[in-house]
């Protein structure tokens, strides 16, 4: 049952960025070289942030569980502003890499959009944060143990999949709507798309 369920909830959590991946990127070396490239964009952005909520931890009060509590939040809010900074940062990045490939290409034009490359570095950051938030799930989904045996929910691993699955669906789109904020220098747009994680649901 335990095989079952991780392989069921790795296959909800990563079906819909796999078919993405295998379909619209896999084919074109220049679409893995900028999906890594993201990646490894998030991975710092991630260091950064761990790095700085560690330290704050150390210099806090252990005991007091309120002053962690609101350093866990604290750490959350700045990872979020950390990984947003890393996107533009990004954005800059292929907009230059762009420039190049225009100037090196025969017929004076990039050989990738800007649309495409947000699309990707989207993909790129939904898929590595999605890793790194459901990694722990699925390896306690390997038992030993039984969900809910003292009153959890049972269905604990199936709702951190479908989580997991809209994040990815949802660092896609912030990419593009974040990249296409940029181009059209439309800073309420790119305001929404850096609050909206850090936003409570309704």
């Amino acid at each position: 049952m335990s095989a079952a369920v991780f392989f069921g909830c790795t296959f909800i959590a990563f079906g819909p960025a796999s078919a993405l991946l295998l379909i619209t990127v896999f084919g074109d070396p220049l679409r893995v070289i900028i999906l890594v490239a993201g990646s490894f964009f998030w991975l710092v952005s991630l260091l950064l942030s761990s790095l700085l909520w560690f330290i704050a931890v150390q210099l806090s009060n252990k005991e007091n569980r309120n002053v962690q509590r609101g350093l866990l939040i604290m750490g959350a809010g700045i990872s979020v502003l950390f990984q947003e900074a890393f996107r533009f940062a990004y954005y800059k990045l292929l907009k230059r890499a762009d420039q190049g490939l225009v100037a090196i290409s025969e017929d004076g034009q990039s050989p990738i959009s800007i649309g495409q490359m947000a699309y990707v570095s989207g993909l790129a950051f939904g898929v590595i944060s999605g890793a790194f938030s459901v990694i722990n799930v699925l390896s306690d989904s390997l038992g030993p143990g039984v969900v809910g045996i003292h009153g959890g929910s049972p269905y604990f691993f199936l709702t951190s999949a479908f989580f997991t699955m809209a994040l990815v669906l949802l660092h896609t789109f912030w990419g593009v709507v974040f990249f296409d904020a940029c181009e059209k220098r439309n800073w309420l747009v790119l305001a929404v798309v850096r609050l909206q994680p850090v936003l409570p649901p309704d």
